[in-house]
């Protein structure tokens, strides 16, 4: 079989309606991201995570999923509280390797109230069931662009 041509995108910052049509597709469309972070000692960590697209920014919320201690806080907030950065990772894998693809949206990262953020939470809900369901209580993480990179074959 023919290797497939890749085709990287342009680095686009802080806008993702400047990302290629197939780009933000996949940022719609996949229901899985990986967010990679920072830990307290500075090691990398990255999460699967629930996430949608609203305002041009990246929405993820902490559900009611059991936590190993349900008095302290979540890890993945206390490493955003200390290093308030991260990547967000979006893929596409098929074993024919001409459907591969992936966008990462890099930036600064905020710890928002539920309740402050009602558009973000009704993304959340349009595009996962269980959150129609019962919505998160969150909080969220919204993740601010400043940098997106994106590939395919």
């Amino acid at each position: 079989m023919p290797r497939p041509c890749a085709y990287r995108c342009p680095e686009v910052t802080g806008n993702l309606a400047e990302l290629p049509g197939w780009a933000r597709e996949l940022l719609e469309r996949e229901r899985v991201a990986r967010l990679g972070l920072l830990d307290d000692r500075d090691r990398p960590r990255v999460l699967p995570v629930t996430f949608a697209i609203h305002g041009g920014r990246v929405w993820s919320a902490l559900d009611r999923k059991p936590k190993r201690d349900p008095d302290r806080e979540p890890a993945r907030l206390r490493y955003l509280h200390r290093r308030p950065q991260a990547a967000l990772t979006v893929d596409r894998y098929s074993d024919d390797w001409s459907q591969l693809a992936w966008v990462q949206v890099l930036g600064g990262t905020m710890i928002v109230p539920a309740a402050e953020a009602p558009g973000a939470l009704d993304a959340l809900a349009q595009k996962y069931e269980p959150y129609r369901r019962e919505r998160p209580p969150g909080p969220l993480i919204r993740i601010e662009p400043q940098r997106t990179l994106c590939w395919r074959a």
